[in-house]
């Protein structure tokens, strides 16, 4: 039960973290939306940075295997950036932020420890597209253009930048898959 009730703090505090922001979120919150005492929540993360770092933690992971499947599944770099596009947007349905996107706005109020699993996210997000897109230039699909690095930074800005103007305007509008025909011949 108890491993129960740690994966339900970690699904539901992420939820606040991607709809509220890292902040904005208290264990009360947390309590209501799992349906526990604040006090059982400090059984599982004495702090809420503990708490913070073990959602981080668990995202990155299963983002890593979301990336491993792509490779997998998808043969080429122009295939794998689609299925990135794909998987980016997906979650960011039902209103939520990319989660490190919301820690990253709000990075100055981060604990130290946040801060770093923040960069260390997107540092995981740009090596693996930066190795897609060199790989997609090494094959001829990409464009070599400003290089490799530097399309990554692109992606991930837009993807990132537009979920942002989508949640302030509510518009749910999404950046088109046809970018990633742009980025490939820039």
């Amino acid at each position: 039960m108890a491993l129960a009730t740690r994966d339900a703090l970690i699904q539901a505090a992420e939820g606040l973290m991607r709809t509220k922001g890292y902040a904005a979120f208290s264990y009360a919150d947390l309590a209501d939306a799992v349906g526990i005492r604040k006090a059982s929540i400090h059984y599982h993360f004495p702090t809420k940075e503990d708490l913070g770092i073990a959602i981080v933690e668990e995202y990155v992971s299963r983002v890593q295997a979301e990336f491993e499947r792509i490779e997998i599944n998808q043969a080429g770099a122009v295939e794998r950036l689609k299925a990135f596009f794909v998987l980016f947007y997906s979650s960011t349905e039902g209103g939520l932020l990319p989660l490190c996107g919301a820690l990253a706005a709000e990075m100055a109020a981060l604990p130290d420890g946040l801060q770093r699993l923040t960069r260390r996210f997107f540092d995981v997000q740009l090596s693996w597209l930066t190795r897609v897109m060199d790989e997609g230039i090494a094959a001829g699909e990409l464009a070599r253009g400003r290089g490799a690095r530097e399309k990554s930074y692109l992606l991930l800005s837009i993807l990132e930048g537009s979920s942002f103007i989508n949640w302030a305007t509510r518009e749910g509008e999404t950046v088109n898959i046809a970018v990633i025909r742009m980025i490939a011949e820039y």
